[in-house]
């Protein structure tokens, strides 16, 4: 079962116009966010992620090949003689290997469209996960997938309740404050960014088409989209609080996405 992470976003809303790094590169703790999600991932049994780059991509394919399998672990490097290149062997144990095809999908290129230009990656099973690379949860994917399976649907959509931003006060016709709750839980349901689609979703896709405006209206015109709800944990790391938030949950050890699984390092 691949995994498919869509992390072409500059981060905007996070650092601004010209962000130094991919979205998916900031960090929570020691390592970025792209690591985290695909550990939890990894936890559940999910080890074959398709990373589909764009904005800053070459520093994504950076840390996969010269970052991530030496952070946090002990190396022996073998000096050899005249003319031979170094050999460098990690001690340790890894626990479960990852397979990570990193694929070009364009620099500007909206959500649809590298989804799109992904589908020979994806080919070999009956459906796929796909999800955005700043959205963590302590979602059981696996169950994901087999709500999926049973109601034979293209598409699958996680949905989330959010939360207000700011403390919401109720009171009478002469002021009189009945009730303060700080940041409660929103009306409705949002799109928790946790999708499972079939092969047929290659036939919703046209180029240059946006997921979210393109796409999934399609499905839902031809009753093809269909909602699990999750009540647990969500966040999305989408402004500079967010990240902050994240990562002051990480260093307290409460982090809920966590699910232990060693990766390519360590990875505090």
């Amino acid at each position: 079962m691949k995994v498919v992470l869509l992390v072409g976003g500059k981060g905007i809303r996070l650092v601004g116009e010209d962000a130094p790094l991919p979205k998916a590169l900031f960090r929570i703790g020691r390592q970025p966010i792209i690591y985290h999600i695909m550990k939890a991932c990894a936890a559940q049994g999910l080890r074959d992620f398709v990373l589909c780059l764009g904005y800053r991509g070459e520093q994504i394919v950076d840390y996969f090949l010269h970052q991530a399998p030496y952070l946090d672990t002990d190396l022996r490097v073998e000096l050899g003689g005249e003319g031979e290149l170094p050999r460098i062997a990690r001690l340790g144990r890894m626990e479960a290997s990852w397979t990570v095809t990193l694929a070009n999908t364009g620099l500007e290129s909206a959500t649809g469209e590298r989804i799109r230009r992904i589908r020979d990656y994806v080919s070999e099973d009956d459906c796929f996960i796909a999800t955005y690379g700043d959205g963590l949860s302590d979602l059981e994917l696996n169950e994901l997938v087999s709500f999926h399976r049973r109601h034979g649907k293209v598409g699958t959509v996680t949905v989330v309740r959010a939360r207000s931003q700011f403390g919401h006060v109720r009171f009478d016709e002469d002021g009189t404050v009945r009730e303060v709750e700080e940041k409660p839980p929103l009306p409705g349901w949002i799109n928790g960014g946790f999708f499972v689609f079939d092969q047929r979703i290659f036939d919703y896709l046209e180029p240059g088409d946006a997921l979210e405006s393109d796409c999934l209206p399609r499905l839902v015109a031809e009753g093809e989209l269909v909602a699990r709800p999750h009540e647990g944990f969500w966040a999305c790391m989408d402004t500079y609080k967010d990240g902050v938030m994240l990562g002051e949950i990480w260093e307290r050890g409460e982090a809920p996405w966590d699910g232990g699984e060693s990766g390519m390092g360590n990875g505090q």
